[in-house]
């Protein structure tokens, strides 16, 4: 096993040269990419979305339906969307490195829990260009409360590098912390920073490991009412893997959003 993440490193210079400056982060980030492309030789798991998801959950959150946010949501996209545009950033699908960015679907839930719950904290995995961040900044902003924690490991390209949470604009930057670094070496001990957690968002490395290493971290510290979201579960076996082993919860699986341009 030891053999294949070597060879990664000595097909990939870049990774190599960094070694010595952060061999934990380094290695960690070799042997995550190694079993999860190991665990891409299984059978794909099988998810069926649900019918009306956004009304189910609204009912679940017991508030009224059709959601009074959802205009804030779609006039916050246009601006969103246009300020990267305007940076020469052309969001959606595959645009940050064969990622996506949240689609409208995936934000516009996020939004909504943000906007309800009114979550003190919350801690999300993968930014990216930071669309998704940028969302929950801006209802945390109109709710007059709470702080965003982002946990990403940025590309070695540094073009690349620059365009991290590029969507997040200074207005925003004191209810920020963007921490450097895989969630295995960096979740634990944001989680300690506080006692309860409002809202968790997964959206970093898919693989059943990493998933249910961030889950079974994050949900035993979720206030009561509190709410996890995970993007691309169709991705791994993850999220059957919790769902299947851990009581005392409801949940909902939406289809994904065609993207949405301005």
């Amino acid at each position: 096993m030891l053999g294949i993440p070597v060879r990664y490193l000595l097909k990939h210079p870049l990774v190599a040269a960094e070694l010595a400056a952060s061999p934990v982060q380094v290695w960690t980030t070799v042997l995550d990419s190694y079993i999860a492309r190991r665990e891409q030789l299984r059978p794909q798991c099988e998810y069926y979305s649900d019918r009306n998801w956004e009304q189910q959950l609204h009912f679940q959150l017991g508030v009224e339906w059709p959601c009074k946010m959802t205009s804030e949501f779609w006039t916050l996209w246009q601006v969103v969307i246009s300020e990267l545009d305007a940076k020469g950033i052309q969001a959606g699908p595959q645009s940050f490195l064969g990622w996506n960015d949240g689609d409208a679907g995936l934000v516009r839930a996020i939004w909504c829990l943000t906007r309800h719950l009114r979550p003190q904290h919350v801690v999300e995995t993968g930014v990216a260009h930071g669309v998704t961040s940028r969302f929950i900044l801006e209802a945390l902003e109109r709710n007059g409360e709470g702080h965003l924690w982002s946990i990403d490991l940025p590309p070695l390209e540094r073009d690349w590098r620059k365009q991290v949470g590029i969507a997040v604009n200074d207005r925003l930057a004191s209810r920020w912390s963007y921490i450097k670094g895989p969630s295995r070496l960096r979740l634990s001990k944001v989680l300690a920073q506080f006692g309860h957690l409002g809202l968790f968002v997964h959206d970093s490395l898919h693989s059943e490991r990493n998933v249910r290493f961030e889950l079974d971290r994050a949900w035993p510290q979720l206030r009561p009412g509190g709410a996890v979201v995970l993007d691309d579960i169709d991705a791994n076996w993850g999220f059957r893997s919790f769902t299947e082993n851990t009581s005392g919860h409801q949940h909902l699986i939406a289809e994904a959003e065609p993207f949405v341009p301005i």
